[in-house]
């Protein structure tokens, strides 16, 4: 444990400066790791026998988006381009012990591609599916959420809406603590003050019937098997409809995310800001209590329908866990419960928010794979 934290000071201090350049060559590609809404992940070994997650895009898939943009002037077409250089971005910028950082870009004729941080400890889907009844208890719950819930607080005060927490992209560390992955869709707002909840008249937008045409048609589920050529049809939904750099609107208006975990908002098209986070971890923590997530109807239609309007199911007695989850499942962003008040919540009583991410035994500690 104690040689792990001296590695990850040693790689600080090398990551200062510009992201290193990275050889192909010097890289011996091990396996897939999965596929991201663009790109592929590979796990490689570095010279050093450093093991990192490599994202890899193809070239001509970001040329010909670039290309797009600049013969039909649409914003559309530059979207895939702005997106790969934004999640470089964010990894570039992020320094927190439960959030990936960047090691490395690699550029060839063919591919464009960064490193970070790779997880040995496969997700948190993966993970609540090997207990026993396929739910966690209260007090593993806890520590995740806590973890979960300071990941995103650094996000949202670095101004980035996460807008796509789900177990899958929740990994588990070879440390045994969390690391959220995976920023395709995360958006940049005016970073999170108190004061700014951001609820401003300007932000409705005027493409509401649009809007409500468009998600039936392109929404994808976003499993691990949508291709590289589906995520250009989900461009469209991705493209930022109304804030423009200019009119510095607190929130944003694309379509995104997965099916059961989508906020009320998203659904409505009305506008969205940090508090649709906080819908997802009330979906998540839900999902680790009860083992199956709470409004899950037989189509897409029916499951948009009862996230709009029905109440979770909050079985059994009332426990300070439950009550969070409901005060997180608030339709209302408004009304929604917010990060001060969640860290001030019953269940996290007992929580030492300064010490957690240093804490030495989490929950599970993952095996070493044949990998390693």
């Amino acid at each position: 444990m104690h040689d792990g934290g001296h590695h990850h000071h040693q790689r600080r201090r090398q990551d200062q400066g510009e992201a290193l350049s990275l050889d192909l060559k010097n890289l011996k590609v091990l396996s897939a790791l999965g596929r991201g809404a663009k790109g592929v992940v590979f796990l490689v070994r570095t010279e050093t026998g450093e093991l990192l997650a490599l994202k890899a895009i193809l070239r001509s898939s970001i040329e010909k988006a670039k290309k797009k943009k600049v013969t039909t002037g649409n914003s559309h077409g530059g979207g895939e381009y702005r997106r790969i250089c934004f999640e470089r971005e964010v990894l570039a910028s992020l320094h927190h012990p439960l959030l990936p950082e960047l090691h490395g870009v690699l550029i060839t004729d063919k591919i464009v591609g960064y490193a970070m941080d790779y997880c040995s400890g496969r997700d948190l889907n993966y993970l609540r599916k090997k207990q026993t009844e396929k739910m966690f208890s209260d007090d593993i719950i806890r520590f995740y959420a806590a973890e979960l819930v300071l990941a995103l607080e650094y996000l949202h005060n670095s101004g980035i809406v996460y807008r796509d927490l789900k177990p899958e992209n929740v990994m588990v560390q070879e440390n045994g603590h969390l690391m959220l992955v995976d920023f395709d869709l995360s958006t940049k707002l005016a970073a999170k003050s108190p004061e700014n909840r951001s609820v401003s008249s300007e932000s409705k937008p005027e493409t509401k019937p649009k809007k409500k045409k468009r998600f039936g048609f392109f929404f994808n589920r976003r499993d691990s098997g949508i291709s590289p050529d589906d995520s250009v049809q989900r461009e469209e939904l991705e493209s930022e409809s109304v804030s423009s750099e200019a009119d510095s609107v607190e929130k944003s208006n694309s379509f995104v995310g997965t099916e059961e975990y989508v906020a009320p908002e998203i659904i409505l098209g009305d506008g969205h800001d940090f508090s649709v986070d906080w819908w997802c971890l009330g979906v998540m923590l839900y999902e680790m209590l009860y083992g199956t997530t709470p409004f899950r109807g037989v189509n897409r239609k029916e499951t948009f329908y009862r996230i709009i309007t029905k109440a979770p199911n909050l079985t059994g007695g009332l426990t300070p866990l439950r009550d969070l989850i409901g005060k997180l499942l608030e339709k209302d962003p408004v009304k929604r419960i917010s990060v001060r008040e969640i860290k001030g919540h019953d269940f996290f009583s007992g929580v030492d928010w300064e010490r957690i991410t240093e804490m030495p035994r989490p929950p599970f500690i993952p095996e070493l794979t044949d990998v390693e």
